[in-house]
């Protein structure tokens, strides 16, 4: 971040949540692209931040690639513009990116160029890695500002090689996610946290009951969860080890409840050998994916998250604002969400650390305790839809 550009956003920011007016003589028109159909966690947070825009201020131009998909229902509040340029074939979440899958996305620059200059569009703020790539050349080419929102990992090709050049401003999730060279725009890049309801609540007794009640356990049981897709950078294999060492240390009845789907059928294979190689008392159930997450997050005596890399997760936050401990790895985004003593961290791949940081959390009442209404009370401050949305809006108007 250059000198001075910090006190800047700090102070725009400030200006924003006093309702002070910007010197723009009319709305600007933000566009935000949406390509594939696949919902996840970065659309859930763009939702969040377009209820905070003011409409008399902003006119908000959502872009879905498939008209009527999931993406354009899960929108369907706000203005609706169907790609002008839809691939004949949408690029898979978490798919490699090379030079191939770029080529496919030049077909569509000039349509999608001219789309942005005749919907009179100021900013195209892009938040995925298949949003960039389809987009971010031909905001360059309609000469349009370019927010280029980085929601992955910091090694990413596009973060490293075409976001300096063609983004006007590139804001990440997490320092961790931030890039690490100082080329064109990476050199002002700048954090900001994803946005959550802070005022989500949930009924820890029913909810911890409805876990019981679908694992066959004891009242007595201790439940831990993992919350997420079965894919390798999320380890839940490690959560099944960390799963099998606790239950050998514990004088409690002990299951990890799993909540996700696998992505992979090798994963998956792997997953279920792994549940079915499990020794001592304990015991892992695979209970599909449920909504709303927060609430069976809530269920949990205890939320282990062994994932590796992660920008920013969201159960992690959503089980700080609900009350359930959190003992996660030293990697990624996870050291900065639980900061000043809002969960505990272990070491990456050491199964038998988590175990034990998790057996010592469930005998330590006023230790958890204290650990949890800490962590709920910075969830409020920091991840705020209000939060986020002032600083995207200091950005849109250091760009405009």
């Amino acid at each position: 971040m250059p000198p001075g550009f910090g006190a800047e956003l700090a102070g725009t920011a400030s200006r924003c949540a006093q309702g002070a007016q910007f010197a723009i003589s009319r709305r600007l028109t933000v566009c935000y692209p949406l390509a594939g159909d696949a919902l996840g966690g970065s659309h859930v947070s763009l939702r969040g931040l377009l209820e905070e825009l003011d409409p008399a201020a902003y006119r908000v131009l959502v872009v879905p690639e498939i008209r009527d998909g999931k993406l354009a229902r899960f929108f369907s509040g706000f203005e609706q513009v169907v790609d002008p340029a839809p691939p004949p074939r949408s690029f898979r979440p978490g798919q490699s990116f090379g030079p191939l899958q770029a080529a496919r996305t030049f077909a569509g620059l000039r349509r999608r160029a001219a789309f942005l200059r005749a919907q009179g569009v100021d900013i195209v703020h892009t938040n995925d890695g298949r949003s960039h790539a389809s987009w971010a050349l031909a905001a360059r080419i309609a000469k349009v500002r370019l927010l280029w929102h980085h929601r992955g990992d910091p090694g990413a090709r596009g973060l490293r090689y075409v976001a300096p050049f063609l983004a006007d401003r590139i804001v990440a999730v997490s320092s961790f996610a931030l890039p690490r060279g100082q080329l064109g725009a990476a050199a002002s890049a700048s954090v900001i946290h994803s946005p959550f309801d802070v005022s989500i609540t949930a009924d820890r007794v029913r909810m911890r009951q409805l876990i019981l009640d679908a694992t066959g356990a004891h009242e007595d049981t201790l439940i831990c969860g993992y919350f997420g897709a079965f894919v390798e950078r999320k380890r839940p294999l490690d959560f099944v080890a960390a799963i099998e060492a606790l239950g050998r240390i514990s004088d409690r009845p002990v299951v990890g409840a799993m909540f996700g789907l696998a992505r992979d059928p090798k994963m998956e294979a792997r997953l279920d050998a792994a549940i079915r190689a499990m020794r001592g008392p304990a015991r892992v159930e695979r209970l599909g994916w449920r909504t709303p997450g927060h609430e069976w997050l809530a269920g949990c005596d205890m939320l282990l998250v062994p994932a590796v890399d992660e920008p920013l997760g969201r159960t992690l936050v959503e089980a700080m604002l609900v009350g359930t401990p959190v003992v996660a790895v030293s990697s990624g985004g996870n050291p900065e969400a639980l900061e000043g003593g809002c969960g505990v961290l272990v070491e990456p791949g050491d199964a038998n650390a988590m175990a034990l940081v998790a057996e010592q959390l469930s005998r330590e009442c006023v230790v958890r305790e204290t650990m949890v209404e800490r962590a709920r009370l910075a969830a409020r401050q920091r991840f705020s839809r209000q939060n986020h949305a002032t600083r995207v809006i200091a950005t849109y108007h250091a760009l405009a």
